[in-house]
This record gives structure tokens, C-alpha cells and sequence, in this order.
């Protein structure tokens, strides 16, 4: 028996799949409507993949399978019913046939946890709450002191465009809250370091502070506190 012989009797079963999902995916609406009234295409089975804070059960009450469904339902109205959860960003949904519908997350995820009365709560970049429990699901964000929609925005930058100085970042907040300061001003604490700034500040602005620490190293000294509130200037308190 050839190789090619041997390959094709192992895998026929997967290339006739294949090749009928091909046709029935581009054959016209009322062909992919027969098919969904066969039992064969019932669906059966729901995988879940890309979840980190969301419970699956979030994805199956929004898409609601039962036994009447088949996989050749249409695939768009599924994926608006999972959209409408403030959790989901995106999400996509094929089919794995004969009975088996895949569905593809891509969550909100969490870049700070707002401290209240009560608890820390979960806050996306757009300000929005997110149904995260942080006692149950860990959440490895920086915490800030009230809900403040210009530094969240600017945490959920920092996070794409300086991903290892937000993950030195353990709280931020605006000054001003009775203590006299500015209100337009910034206060983070990076692993010890604190650094101070005007509410406009850039993530490629904060990302100034590694050269500097560099040079500091080189000499033997360490900042204690870095200020970079004045333009073109990072002005270093030594401990």
C-alpha cells in the first residue's frame, strides 16, 4: 500500500467534512435551510475559548443553545447576543461540524481596580464597570482612589504602548483631594518609585524615567521621587 493510499484511508472521513462544509457554506440560503432541519446538524456541543474573567455561563445564557438548534443557524445573530454583554469586546462564531459551534472571545479586560466604600471594583479603559469579582477572579491591575475617566483612558495606553512600566504600577490617583495640590496633577507609584505629572501625560512621557533610573544606577544612587510635571525636564529627589 502507497503512503498516499494509507494517508487517504486514514483521513477520508476528515476530507469528506471538508469538502461538505465547503459546499453547503456557499450553497444558497435554501440549501444551508434543509440541511438545518436534519438532526444530523443538531447542535450538540459548545466550545468556549479566550475567557479569563468571564464565567462561561456569561456566553451560554446570551446565546441560549437547546436541542431544537442547528449549527447551521445563522451564525451573525449569535454572535449579537453575546455582544451585548459589557464584558465581551468581540467575539466570533464558527462552526466545527457535524454538531459543534465554536465560540471565540475577546473580553473587556480590567486596567484598574477602583477603591470604594465596600470593595475594589473592576474599571475597563473606557470607564466602564465590569462585572469582576475581584475576591474570586485575580485581577492584576493598579488601584486608584475614585473613578477618574482620564486616567483610566491613560492606564489602558499605558498598558498597550509601555506594557512594563504598567506592570510596575501599583496605584495612581489625581492630587488635589484636600491636600492643596493641583487638580491637574498626577501621583503613580512604580514599585516604590513615585513619579509626579500633569494630567496630559503621554505614555512615551512616563517611559522617560528608564534612562533615567539607567543613569542614576550608573552612578551608585537611587531615586526616591521622580517629577517630570515641568517640559523636557525629569527632576530626580535622591533617597
Amino acid at each position: 500500500m502507497s503512503r498516499l493510499t494509507a494517508w487517504w484511508r486514514a483521513h477520508a472521513r476528515q476530507v469528506a467534512w471538508a469538502v461538505g462544509a465547503i459546499v453547503l457554506a456557499s450553497s444558497p440560503w435554501w440549501a444551508r435551510a434543509v440541511a438545518s432541519r436534519l438532526s444530523y446538524f443538531r447542535l450538540r456541543q459548545v466550545e468556549i475559548v479566550g475567557l479569563r474573567y468571564a464565567s462561561p455561563d456569561v456566553v451560554r445564557l446570551r446565546l441560549r443553545p437547546d436541542t431544537t438548534m442547528s449549527v447551521w443557524d445563522d451564525l451573525d445573530e449569535m454572535e449579537r447576543r453575546i455582544m451585548g454583554h459589557v464584558q465581551i469586546r468581540d467575539v466570533t462564531v464558527r462552526r466545527r461540524l457535524p454538531s459543534t459551534i465554536v465560540v471565540t472571545v475577546d473580553e473587556n479586560e480590567p486596567v484598574a481596580l477602583v477603591a470604594d466604600s465596600a470593595a475594589l471594583r473592576a474599571y475597563d479603559g473606557a470607564g466602564r464597570r465590569l462585572p469582576i469579582d475581584p475576591s474570586v477572579t485575580p485581577v492584576d491591575a493598579p488601584v486608584i482612589w475614585q473613578r477618574d475617566t482620564t486616567l483610566l483612558r491613560l492606564l489602558a495606553d499605558l498598558r498597550v504602548r509601555v506594557p512594563r512600566l504598567y506592570a510596575r504600577l501599583s496605584d495612581a490617583r489625581r492630587l488635589g483631594d484636600g491636600g492643596g495640590e493641583r487638580r491637574d496633577e498626577l501621583l503613580f507609584h512604580f514599585a516604590g518609585l513615585r513619579v509626579r505629572c500633569m494630567v496630559d501625560v503621554t505614555p512615551e512621557r512616563l517611559a522617560e524615567i528608564f534612562p533615567v533610573e539607567a543613569d542614576l544606577a550608573r552612578r551608585g544612587a537611587r531615586a526616591a521621587e521622580l517629577d517630570l510635571r515641568f517640559r523636557d525636564q525629569v527632576i530626580a529627589r535622591l533617597q
